[in-house]
């Protein structure tokens, strides 16, 4: 139903916010042939432009390469890795992580921390901190500074599985959405708008590649793509689950940072109903896409909505996506880039 080895490589390769070089590379290996132009600004975004049969109007995709990541900030005299996260982090979930750090050379480590049994009985009851982590290389300093510096990336080391209906992996937050995209693009035929499909950098960190992006393509429509909260799990109430995996695509209607054009919503709503597409409403209390650079980093604003792709575990050592959503977002995304022009956009 889905390409798992191009989903698989996507997902695992690195690209910690402010170092996307490698996954850049893959995105530029896939989508070289599928557009009529491409090229890379300075922050790294990767746009691609498919020209439409009307060019007076542009319409921006974004989907960020990054992943939430760490720095190096100290290599202590035993050869313990202290470092600093890029992005955001449920600090639990990092006990006895397996984690790589690329420095001249990919180095396996472990996050280690303070083993339960020297705990205070204080300590036990706590919540860990990023801080209680260091990273174990199983080196001597000498051996460590051999390859590692303080500002190298450090990512999670996890590989794509398949569990049922769905994949599990580090990173599906956000390398779902570049393989959707990527995906998109090789569906697309005729548009009727040029269509700029950009691969961002450092959304988890504030946005910063749409926002730079968007400043630059000015356009006059928007589809931000990215995972959201899938809290359909025991414990869960009704109201608090915002998606649920396997019930379909998900057509954000708000997040912390953006209300998305009541007129994208309905159109979208509408395409899905005519396709045979399944999806679900999304509203995420907390938390933001590039949505939000898409909408209003552009003279005016730009009429914009979202793609979500419901998510379990999201932020934390593996994440897991139902692939019948992964398709069901390439079928939307699809449907209306094709059908954007058919649409009343005026204001009732």
């Amino acid at each position: 139903m889905i390409d798992i080895k191009l989903l698989s490589e996507i997902c695992e390769t690195p690209g910690a916010p402010g170092f996307e070089d490698r996954i850049r590379r893959v995105v530029l290996r896939e989508i070289e042939n599928l557009v009529d132009e491409f090229s890379i600004d300075n922050l790294g975004n990767v746009t691609a432009v498919k020209k439409g049969k009307n060019s007076d109007k542009k319409v921006m995709l974004g989907a960020h390469m990054d992943e939430i990541g760490f720095i190096v900030t100290h290599i202590d005299d035993n050869g313990f890795v202290r470092f600093h996260t890029l992005g955001g982090f449920d600090p639990k979930t990092l006990t006895a992580q397996r984690v790589i750090v690329h420095g001249k050379k990919d180095l396996m480590g472990v996050m280690g921390s303070k083993p339960i049994h020297v705990m205070s009985a204080e300590e036990r009851t706590k919540m860990p901190k990023t801080t209680d982590y260091f990273i174990d290389l199983g080196m001597s300093k000498k051996e460590v500074e051999e390859y590692v510096e303080v500002g190298n990336p450090i990512t999670r080391e996890r590989g794509l599985i398949e569990m049922g209906d769905c994949v599990n992996c580090k990173s599906i937050d956000n390398r779902v959405s570049v393989f959707i995209l990527i995906e998109v693009l090789k569906q697309l035929k005729e548009v009727p708008y040029d269509v700029y499909a950009v691969f961002t950098v450092q959304e988890e960190v504030g946005l910063r590649g749409a926002n730079v992006s968007a400043l630059n393509i000015n356009p006059d429509f928007g589809f931000g793509i990215d995972t959201t909260i899938a809290f359909d799990v025991p414990g869960a109430s009704a109201h608090e689950k915002v998606t649920e995996l396997g019930k379909g695509t998900a057509i954000k209607i708000m997040d912390s940072q953006t209300i998305c054009d009541h007129r994208m919503v309905s159109f979208m709503k509408k395409t899905a109903g005519r396709h045979n597409i399944t999806w679900q409403p999304e509203i995420l209390p907390a938390g933001g896409t590039d949505t939000a650079g898409i909408q209003r980093m552009t003279p005016g604003g730009s009429i914009a909505g979202a793609v979500s792709i419901p998510t379990r575990h999201i932020h934390q050592s593996i994440e897991m996506a139902n692939k019948k959503d992964i398709k069901g977002s390439i079928d939307l995304l699809v449907a209306c880039l094709s059908e954007i022009d058919q649409y009343d956009w005026s204001f009732s």
